[in-house]
């Protein structure tokens, strides 16, 4: 593919060129040339848009889509286009399909399915046989197949000497395992997080504590085994301290929070829109505020979309009968350009790679494309004209976002939205 990509601002704190505008040449799939202008003398295609900006590949570290065993909330094919219309280059692929992606065989049917598309696919394979948590999956087998890390989605390992195996176990193959910090047995059946909101509601609470306890439990466990661990989305403000000290003391631990538990809280659910029911659950205004002061200070290593498609008939119910997970690619840049401004939501939107063994792009003449294409400006109401996936479980739906994805360049492709 070659491309001229005329008069972009380049965002990326790390290259010479941050905040200038230029043209970009690509000639298959390198770029070849930067310069404040670039005449097209080979008459290539030419990509020229309203107030375009241009960024490293955003990267997203938590994605569900549906193939296989689930097509009807979004087939692979359709998931990457959404991925792509939404800016991202690199995605890690959760293992939460049917049956669940626990061995080669499955690393495989993934890779194969998903090669020579723009997007670029990094699937995890489950930690557990089934994700039943009782014994260890083919850990070894589906890292040498692909596999960038381990984890049962959502899903609290109650057995604490399984999770130390498993960090010990990924040392030798140098891998990533993550867990999901939430004690069932805690959590219970609750649907929200336990506050006033949810008394007020009568909805069955999830307190902070069922979170926090098993945060504490893994880190204890990442310190003994003297291994490394990623703790997904977490959610509650005593989580990050822990995670805070945790790292102080040099313990090997990271974690992401979902962006919808730094833009949206509790004082929604009066709505009762199963949209909103997600795990872990919205918690109060307060706790947002700490968990963006995270992020921008760094405890927090990532944000992710914690893309999750449901059926509308698992949505469409009360509001206690829903199933978790909202989508959340379509939003992802809109959101964070609306809480930080879109410097820091580029810088995080391109975080997070390293921790999975994946090399970070450069955006630097001699260097492969992997870009993304947006225009920051302009706020807007999200609704469903603004949603790629096939299922429309956006718990974004009514909320104010800014800013316009136009595409990607990678894996010598262009993607762009209409």
């Amino acid at each position: 593919m070659n491309l001229l990509i005329k008069s972009a601002t380049i965002v990326d704190q790390n290259s010479k060129y941050n905040g200038k505008k230029v043209d970009i040449l690509i000639e298959k799939g390198i770029i070849s040339s930067i310069k404040s202008q670039i005449q097209n003398s080979h008459n290539y295609k030419e990509f020229n848009r309203d107030n375009l900006h241009v960024s490293l590949g955003w990267f997203d570290s938590s994605v569900s889509f549906g193939e296989p065993g689930y097509e009807e909330r979004e087939t692979l094919e359709n998931g990457l286009k959404t991925a792509a219309f939404s800016g991202f280059t690199d995605i890690i692929l959760n293992p939460n399909t049917n049956p669940v992606i626990d061995s080669a065989t499955d690393i495989n049917f993934i890779n194969t399915s998903t090669a020579n598309h723009a997007v670029n696919v990094h699937p995890l394979g489950s930690l557990t046989k089934s994700a039943k948590g009782i014994d260890l999956a083919e850990m070894y087998d589906m890292k040498k197949s692909g596999a960038v890390g381990f984890y049962d989605y959502k899903k609290s390992i109650e057995n604490a000497n399984l999770v130390k195996i498993a960090i010990q176990y990924s040392q030798t193959c140098n891998t990533l395992v993550c867990v999901f910090s939430e004690d069932e047995k805690i959590a219970g059946t609750g649907v929200a997080n336990e506050a006033a909101s949810s008394t007020h509601l009568g909805l069955k609470g999830i307190p902070a504590l069922a979170e926090e306890i098993q945060v504490g439990r893994n880190i204890y466990l990442t310190e003994y085994t003297k291994g490394k661990l990623h703790l997904p989305t977490i959610s509650t403000q005593e989580a990050v301290t822990q995670i805070k000290n945790a790292k102080k003391k040099g313990i090997d631990i990271s974690c992401s929070v979902a962006i919808h538990n730094l833009f949206l809280d509790d004082s929604l659910l009066a709505e009762f829109d199963g949209n909103l029911r997600v795990s872990p659950p919205l918690r109060t205004k307060d706790n947002n505020k700490a968990l963006i002061k995270a992020v921008k200070e760094g405890a927090i290593d990532m944000v992710t979309s914690d893309h999750n498609p449901i059926d509308i008939e698992d949505k469409k119910v009360a509001f206690e009968h829903a199933k978790n997970g909202t989508i959340g690619l379509e939003s992802a840049f809109g959101a964070l350009n609306m809480l930080f401004g879109f410097n820091i939501a580029i810088t995080l939107l391109t975080k997070g790679r390293e921790r999975f063994g994946i090399e970070t792009p450069s955006l630097e003449i001699g260097s492969t494309a992997n870009l993304s294409l947006f225009n920051p400006d302009g706020a807007y109401i999200f609704n469903e004209d603004n949603i790629y996936s096939t299922s429309k479980n956006s718990a974004f739906i009514g909320h104010e976002l800014k800013g316009t994805v136009y595409g990607i360049v990678s894996n010598n492709k262009l993607v762009q939205n209409k």
